[in-house]
């Protein structure tokens, strides 16, 4: 009898251990958390000094707690940083800002050009943020990048991105030898605004009920520079067209590459958008190689008889294939929706 006792015990006792474990191992894998705070209550006062205290090739999501205010820096997110989920309180009160532009010069009086004009350098995977503005108000000067992504598995929820001309480039494999190289990001609820081919690069990006902004003087949405190849560039569903430009003056796009890929899925589309809708940058060829599409388009600007004859309206079946899920998911099975939870 003492004997069953003993070993009712043991077992007991094994048992509860393996519970600790457990519990202790999912608190690891959750990772740790900083806070961001200018007024110095927090871990650090800048972002970047946070950023690099984020080990490097561990699994764990590190939390970035970003406490309200302005905050004038230019960021570099290194590719072999861990996991990091950026947050703010909300993106009118939480603000990441720098001013370079394309023609400015740096320390050896070179100019910084397009990519160095970058505010917000995302060269790691996994990277998420929320409720963030980031902005580059360096003004209408050229080109003035305020975020760009090479990464994969990047995604942002209700964040501004705030420029005039190149404002958000989702760069990928653009000046990778590695052209295999996969770069997916992920936009919802988001706000971007500009003047000239302010969303561009390489990268495929979902753009999911995001509001998509032409300032004045505005010309281009978007300039894709897809890789040959590659089944999407930039897709944007349930989103609304609008700004401050003049009536049929922005376009929707236009190729910076030969084989850009730009589709527009049941979005509202306002009077600033030009009727022919697509533009080739005087480059005829293009007109054979790119994809540009739309489906139910809907508002002032999204007469679809007036479209360019090179580019496509989707019917009901080959719209299927543009959802969040399966442009993202990927191989990996990546789970984006939980990417800024």
């Amino acid at each position: 009898m003492k004997i069953s006792n003993f070993y009712k015990k043991i077992k007991f006792i094994s048992l509860f251990s393996v519970v600790v474990i457990s519990l202790l191992s999912f608190k690891i894998n959750e990772g740790k958390t900083i806070i961001v705070s200018k007024d110095g209550k927090g871990n650090f006062t800048t972002i970047q000094e946070a950023i690099n205290s984020v080990e490097e090739g561990k699994t764990a999501r590190t939390k970035i707690i970003v406490k309200p205010g302005t905050y004038r820096e230019k960021i570099t997110v290194d590719a072999a940083k861990s996991p990091i989920f950026l947050i703010g309180e909300n993106a009118e009160n939480t603000v990441l800002v720098y001013g370079d532009h394309a023609s400015k010069q740096n320390s050896e009086g070179k100019n910084l050009g397009t990519t160095g004009s970058s505010g917000v350098f995302i060269f790691s995977d996994d990277f998420s943020a929320k409720n963030i503005t980031f902005q580059n108000d360096a003004g209408p000067v050229g080109q003035a990048v305020a975020v760009l992504t090479t990464g994969d598995r990047i995604a942002f929820e209700n964040c501004k991105f705030l420029g005039f001309q190149d404002t958000l480039y989702t760069k990928g494999a653009q000046d990778n030898p590695d052209k295999s190289k996969v770069s997916r990001n992920y936009f919802k609820n988001c706000y971007i605004e500009g003047t000239t081919d302010y969303i561009f690069g390489a990268g495929t990006a979902v753009f999911e009920n995001c509001t998509i902004y032409s300032k004045k003087n505005a010309s281009y949405v978007t300039a894709a520079s897809t890789i040959e190849g590659n089944e999407f560039g930039f897709v944007f569903i349930n989103c609304n067209l609008t700004g401050d430009a003049d009536a049929n003056s922005v376009y929707l796009g236009r190729p910076w590459r030969p084989f850009a890929k730009t589709v527009y899925i049941s979005c509202a589309i306002d009077s600033t958008i030009k009727p022919e809708g697509w533009h080739n940058w005087s480059k005829p060829d293009a007109e054979k190689t790119t994809f540009y599409a739309e489906y139910q388009s809907k508002g002032t600007g999204a007469n679809a008889e007036k479209r360019v004859s090179w580019s496509h309206q989707l019917t009901k079946e080959q719209s299927k294939k543009y959802t969040s899920k399966n442009i993202l998911s990927g191989k990996d099975n990546w789970n984006f929706k939980k990417a800024v939870q």
